[in-house]
């Protein structure tokens, strides 16, 4: 199996960027870097990862800073032409406000910062995300971390819709932690190559850590490429 060439965003606020290279570059054996958010390029780079933090302090509104970064110009493209992003907490807040995905991730409903672990079930298995819990693993729900003040994703009944018709919706909450509409937790764009999700799959990839369900999300895209 060859190894896949994973790109790191590190923005100012960043602080989920090291957790995903722990488990790309140290647990799954990939080929892993860091970009910095000033580099006009994402280079050679296979697979993109939009890490969880606070870019930019949050001070506007989450990610709607971060989504004017020099690099996010080419992530654009780079999705555009088909090239696989996964915007993670933050890095989901960025992708939506960038426009490679429907939708906005505001305040929780409960207005509290929200850390601990969550259910999800898994609502599509037949993804480059998910493949692998439809195979060896064969499991409906998973158990992963989330920590955010701002995950309460939120759109229109139309684009709801279409998310449900068309497959999109990867992952529910199962009891809701912050009031998503229809607890939604994860969702892919139509062509099926972005993905952004709340909860962090880089923080539950070892039994060291407590778990590892959110590694086979990585494997899935790994597996996908080869």
């Amino acid at each position: 199996m060859s190894k896949v060439k994973f790109g790191i965003i590190v923005f100012p606020g960043s602080n989920c960027d090291h957790d995903a290279y722990n488990v790309l570059k140290n647990v799954l054996k990939q080929d892993t870097k860091f970009l910095w958010h000033k580099d006009s390029t994402i280079g050679d780079r296979d697979v993109i990862i939009v890490p969880g933090g606070f870019s930019y302090g949050d001070y506007l509104r989450c990610g709607a800073i971060a989504r004017f970064s020099n690099i996010m110009k080419d992530v654009v493209r780079f999705a555009s032409d088909g090239g696989i992003v996964i915007g993670i907490c933050n890095g989901f807040q960025i992708v939506c406000e960038a426009g490679l995905l429907p939708g906005a991730l505001i305040r929780n409903a409960n207005l509290k910062f929200v850390c601990r672990n969550v259910t999800l079930n898994i609502e599509n298995k037949k993804t480059i995300f998910t493949s692998s819990f439809n195979g060896g693993v064969n499991k409906d729900k998973i158990t992963i971390p989330i920590a955010h003040a701002d995950g309460n994703y939120i759109c229109s009944i139309e684009i709801y819709k279409n998310l449900f018709e068309n497959n999109q919706i990867l992952f529910r909450y199962e009891d809701n932690p912050n009031g998503s509409f229809e607890s939604i937790a994860g969702i892919i764009n139509k062509k099926g190559n972005v993905m952004g999700m709340m909860p962090h799959p880089e923080r539950a990839s070892e039994d060291l850590v407590g778990g590892h369900d959110g590694r086979h999300i990585f494997e899935s895209v790994i597996n996908s490429m080869n």
